[in-house]
């Protein structure tokens, strides 16, 4: 599996312009005016890992296959989109479907560049946001909240924890805090609680859209906005969309004198993808052989039955055992025959807990 980022953000902060460099295409229109983008386009982005071209390497596989990520370019949020304005129910209904929120904050100063609120505050902007997603998600709980009270009071034991998680995040969002904030108190209501798809339960991943001279280390605004997401557990980084684009354009030999000269060691790309894996609690397992190398994403947590269902549905359903090879082993060892005789080839069952950078093959009979 991959996941999904929504970027969001007020007009005209450099959401489409970050989108196309991130995707390497123009699909998205970047313009100085409000609604450029009225459809979101969505980008599909191999993520980059040194350890996949090292396993192919070793295992002398033919082609390499990333795990891809999507990016959905959604169009700018003004104040009152809760009710509407700015084409925004539309829009809000695309934030719903997304898995985290890429909320990119316009971080730097630009006379040529309109800003819809007529002043740069990147807080204030994140919150206007913040607030009519609040609104949206309020006005849904307040008109389902009663109805789930009424179920439960009725015996329907489904309502009655329904009522009481989503109690807790309207509370919450009366108190004007988001429901991420919710603890609810076992699967069942965690279950209930992500069903229920509210916009400010979704991980935020602020972006902080600098000039080009703060592309390395942010500026005086970056460091108001990670103030502001390490208050709320959220996750900050600094990027340069204008230097995203000007890499997307370049030969893959010319980025690296490229970033070094602005005191860069990887572009914004992978700098949203760590802390993207970071915010959704995702991590990579590899596959290896003669034909390709290729790496999967599962979330952590996961058991090798369901690693073994991000390839193929069949692949869990008739699951036997997952050969295990550690990636520092298998690349020292020279592969998976090295490490079979080294005794570091594990044969693990369904109660196995998958690690970052294990190399797998699945035994199953379906």
């Amino acid at each position: 599996m991959g996941f999904r980022c929504g970027i969001v953000g007020l007009p005209n902060v450099g959401k489409s312009t970050l989108f196309n460099a991130l995707t390497q295409t123009a699909a998205a229109q970047a313009a100085n005016y409000p609604f450029c983008t009225i459809e979101p386009n969505v980008g599909q982005v191999a993520v980059p890992d040194p350890r996949l071209d090292e396993i192919a390497r070793v295992a002398s596989s033919a082609k390499i296959v990333e795990t891809q990520l999507a990016f959905v370019d959604i169009a700018g949020l003004v104040r009152g989109a809760s009710t509407g304005e700015g084409l925004g129910n539309q829009f809000l209904g695309n934030i719903r479907e997304v898995d985290a929120i890429v909320h990119v904050l316009r971080c730097f100063i630009d006379d040529d560049v309109t800003h819809v609120e007529g002043k740069i505050d990147p807080i204030a902007d994140a919150e206007t946001v913040e607030t009519e997603l609040m609104l949206s998600d309020l006005e849904s709980l307040e008109k389902r909240v009663p109805a789930f009270v009424k179920k439960g009071q009725q015996g329907d034991k489904e309502a009655k924890a329904a009522a009481s998680v989503l109690g807790q995040a309207l509370a919450l969002l009366r108190e004007g805090k988001p429901a991420r904030l919710t603890q609810p108190k076992d699967e069942d209501e965690a279950r209930i609680f992500s069903q229920a798809q509210l916009l400010t339960a979704k991980p935020i991943l602020y972006v902080c859209n600098v000039e080009e001279a703060s592309a390395a280390s942010g500026n005086a605004l970056s460091e108001k906005v990670f103030a502001k997401a390490a208050a709320e557990g959220a996750k900050a980084v600094v990027v340069s969309a204008a230097i995203e684009a000007e890499i997307a354009t370049m030969a893959p030999d010319d980025r690296a004198e490229f970033l070094a000269d602005l005191g860069l060691t990887e572009t914004g790309l992978g700098r949203v993808i760590r802390a993207g894996y970071d915010l959704l609690h995702l991590l990579t397992f590899f596959t290896a052989g003669p034909k390709e190398a290729r790496a999967w994403t599962v979330e952590r947590g996961a058991k090798a039955p369901q690693a073994a269902g991000a390839i193929h549905s069949d692949f869990e359903r008739g699951f036997i055992r997952a050969e295990t090879i550690a990636y520092d082993d298998f690349v020292s060892l020279g592969g998976e025959s090295g490490a079979r005789e080294a005794g570091k080839l594990r044969s693990e069952g369904k109660e196995y807990l998958v690690q970052d950078g294990d190399v797998m093959l699945f035994r199953f009979n379906v």
